[in-house]
């Protein structure tokens, strides 16, 4: 009695794990922000006009670094190497919002803002995928990027950019399975 319980125990785990890719883990990646979609963050975007839009309407907008997470305050120094990267770029080729602004030094800075949400999925045999003999995962969601540049408190400058829609595939195969990267445990135990 005990070994029929154990062999429909053994059938069990065995069919559960080849049979179901729900048991395969997932991964969801995001930074905090008040935007849960690419239309959403381009959306408050789009409301910044330069030359009239104010460091209160930002806050407004959710470009706020001190409230909102993640938005990245940048100095001048930081907007000369966005826009100057090398000396074949002359100050006269820069936008003339950017000109001005690097000309103003201390009273130019910018925000830099990258909200994304991605969800990685792994996906196809569970029991390939555990025993490390092919891992296949799929990832989709969005990445929003956004430059917003000041000089004092008032905008003069904006540029966005991103993907609206990410979806990637991989497909890694070990022909060796567990043992595949058997170095790799040797270096882990080493700290």
């Amino acid at each position: 009695m005990l070994n029929m319980t154990r062999i429909s125990l053994i059938i069990f785990i065995i069919l559960s794990i080849t049979a179901c890719s729900n048991l395969l883990p997932g991964v969801k990646q995001s930074t905090q922000s008040p935007w849960m979609s690419f239309a959403d963050a381009k959306l408050a975007f789009d409301k910044i006009i330069p030359e009239k839009t104010t460091e209160k309407d930002l806050k407004k907008l959710g470009f706020d670094p001190f409230m909102t997470p993640n938005v990245h305050m940048i100095t001048y120094l930081e907007v000369i190497q966005q826009f100057v990267p090398n000396q074949s770029v002359r100050m006269d080729d820069l936008p003339n919002g950017i000109y001005e602004c690097i000309k103003a030094q201390s009273a130019c800075k910018g925000y830099t803002v990258a909200p994304k949400i991605l969800n990685s999925k792994r996906y196809g045999n569970a029991f390939l995928d555990l025993l490390n003999f092919r891992r296949k995962t799929i990832t989709t969601g969005w990445k929003f990027t956004a430059l917003i540049v000041l000089k004092k408190d008032l905008v003069v400058y904006k540029l966005w950019g991103g993907e609206p829609n990410v979806v990637e595939f991989e497909d890694k195969k070990n022909p060796l399975g567990p043992i595949q990267n058997i170095g790799d445990i040797g270096q882990l135990l080493k700290y």
